[in-house]
């Protein structure tokens, strides 16, 4: 594995446990919603845009991603 994807994977792991404290479910739900609707996927297409963002702007865009597909 690579610096990059291990900071890539590091910046899924802090998305998954912020939103998952913002919205008051359990990181293993919200995994498996990411997995399901692609962020975790947008994440790592993205992350060199996103890794020069606050994990907030993170959370915001598998918000915004989520929101697009009605969930």
């Amino acid at each position: 594995m690579t610096d990059t994807q291990r900071d890539e994977n590091l910046l899924v792991v802090f998305a998954v446990e912020e939103y998952a404290r913002q919205h008051k479910i359990s990181a293993h739900d919200t995994l498996g919603i990411f997995l399901k609707f692609g962020v975790t996927e947008s994440i790592h297409q993205c992350y060199e845009t996103l890794h020069t963002q606050g994990i907030y702007e993170c959370v915001s865009f598998a918000e915004d991603i989520l929101k697009r597909k009605n969930v």
